[in-house]
């Protein structure tokens, strides 16, 4: 392509994405579970604000969940604070089959999932103060220098992120990638609308599982590092 072709070329640029798909294989228990339970757990994404009464059927502290790999953690919390609503959001199928699986296994009705970029779900569908909690567990750390921008904790995602957290409702953040931890902690401190419920880092919450990969990391000598912060 020549050079005034560049300049002419019409195509859009890609926006940056919260997430990076990956391939991904499905066991025959996470198809069963997308088949059997999809219909009643998973929210089709759409420009719609969720009604947690309508969607629940009670009204309970709503907490989204931004990422839950292959929701594992997810499965423990609901079922540790069962008088608490949780949204999760992923992207990645297997993940969604395999929360659906857990869902079914061990009777959660207090989840529901978004198979949807969390950005676009905050925009379209989640309402102003909405929200009790946030959750974001382990993201990924794009551990080189020049793949840092890519990052999900950044002063612009944060910002808008607490405006659909209520007053006094909180954000949990954790990582085993330590700059990752400094940069989510000078991140969260600058945003003038979150206080730090910690001096610095914050002692993991019982309510936070502690899985198998972070188990063996700490076993390691690994570190992992938990942000909590509220809503002034």
């Amino acid at each position: 392509m020549s050079e005034d072709e560049v300049k002419q070329d019409p195509r859009p640029r890609r926006e940056i994405k919260s997430f990076v798909t990956r391939p991904g294989r499905m066991g025959t228990g996470q198809i069963k579970a997308l088949a059997e339970l999809g219909p009643r757990f998973v929210l089709p994404y759409q420009v719609e604000r969720i009604d947690p009464a309508a969607t629940f059927g009670r009204s309970a502290p709503l907490v989204l969940e931004i990422g839950f790999g292959m929701g594992g953690a997810t499965a423990d919390i609901a079922a540790t604070l069962p008088d608490h609503d949780f949204i999760g959001c992923e992207v990645h199928e297997p993940g969604v089959g395999a929360l659906l699986k857990l869902i079914g296994e061990r009777e959660l009705g207090n989840i529901r999932i978004v198979q949807h970029d969390a950005v676009e779900v905050l925009r379209d569908m989640v309402g102003e103060a909405a929200l009790d909690g946030v959750h974001i567990f382990f993201p990924d750390p794009w551990h080189k220098t020049r793949h840092n921008k890519r990052r999900l904790i950044q002063p612009p995602f944060v910002a808008n992120l607490v405006r659909h957290i209520k007053p006094s409702g909180y954000l949990h953040l954790a990582t085993d990638w330590q700059p990752y931890a400094e940069q989510m902690l000078d991140v969260l401190t600058a945003e003038p609308t979150l206080l730090n419920t910690a001096a610095g880092y914050a002692d993991k919450p019982a309510y936070r599982p502690l899985t198998k990969f972070e188990a063996r990391g700490l076993r390691l000598g690994h570190g992992v590092w938990d942000l909590v912060f509220r809503k002034r």
